[in-house]
């Protein structure tokens, strides 16, 4: 199988050389023709670096890896010389803009791509790059399912056709990871800081929820399982922001939770949701 990774940052590289190491010979597309070197990583011959459209047009799967800031850019660039390849999306975040989900991004900018997968999960790339055991959601249609058993054979992937539910599982556990790591400096104890953790995401799961999504996926590993990771690791950018935004500090590189927590509340209210937690954690970073 020929393969199209379009994003060659730290987890677009580790995607690329998964698929690599599957058999996969791999387009690996950057902006700039460069990638993102991982410490003691070879590069395979069977990965070849790109900065044309036109090389990933003749594949058959793209892997949607570039920031969510630059999704739908990227998607419009690469529209034309798409051909009716299955489309995993790898990139958690909400459009800063428009707070649209990157699915309906894709659905937007390319009307005539049905075959849409999400891949979600408890993922560090560096760690993914070593061999590391690694599970996944792998949500989509059959035949985006198809190519994502086959290009991500190394990790333990959990399937189902719940799209929005794992979109919404990778957008709130940044959001809540950024509350965690707020409340990690400015909690008075233990006790408050598991009372917030689990209210804040009790309204993630509600706010999923009346988009459509299943519970089943919030329990699963794109939902509880990368929230244990990303919201009570140091490793974790959004959890690290929220303790730069709690001690006063310049909040660094980017912070998708901040995003994404906007995004959640401003849907989340057009829906009806109540989301009181989120909302008070929002105004004590005076992001709303």
């Amino acid at each position: 199988m020929k393969v199209a990774v379009l994003g060659a940052g730290a987890w677009g590289t580790a995607l690329a050389l998964l698929a690599a190491r599957a058999g996969h010979d791999v387009w690996l597309w950057s902006y700039n023709g460069e990638f993102h070197q991982l410490d003691g990583v070879q590069i395979p011959e069977n990965i070849r670096l790109t900065s044309r459209f036109i090389d990933v047009g003749a594949t058959d799967v793209w892997i949607m890896v570039t920031p969510s800031a630059f999704f739908r850019e990227t998607v419009q660039k690469a529209a034309s010389y798409y051909q009716n390849q299955p489309v995993l999306i790898c990139t958690k975040g909400l459009e800063a803009q428009t707070y649209r989900f990157m699915a309906e991004v894709l659905r937007a900018e390319i009307p005539q791509c049905v075959d849409i997968g999400v891949v979600s999960g408890p993922q560090f790339a560096a760690e993914v790059t070593r061999g590391v055991p690694t599970g996944s959601t792998l949500a989509g249609t059959d035949r985006a399912r198809s190519a994502g058993r086959s290009v991500l054979s190394e990790m333990y992937l959990e399937e189902t056709d719940d799209i929005v539910g794992t979109e919404i599982c990778g957008v709130g556990k940044n959001a809540v990871a950024l509350i965690c790591g707020y409340i990690d400096v400015v909690a008075r104890g233990e006790n408050e800081r598991a009372m917030i953790l689990t209210r804040a995401w009790g309204e993630v799961v509600d706010f999923g929820l009346a988009c459509g999504g299943q519970i089943r996926t919030f329990l699963g590993l794109a939902g509880i399982g990368d929230l244990f990771l990303s919201a009570t690791s140091t490793t974790s950018r959004n959890f690290s922001g929220g303790r730069a935004i709690a001690s006063g500090a310049p909040v660094t590189g980017t912070v998708e939770g901040i995003f994404a927590l906007r995004g959640i509340i401003s849907r989340g209210t057009q829906l009806g949701v109540d989301m009181p937690t989120l909302m008070e954690m929002a105004r004590c970073m005076e992001l709303i």
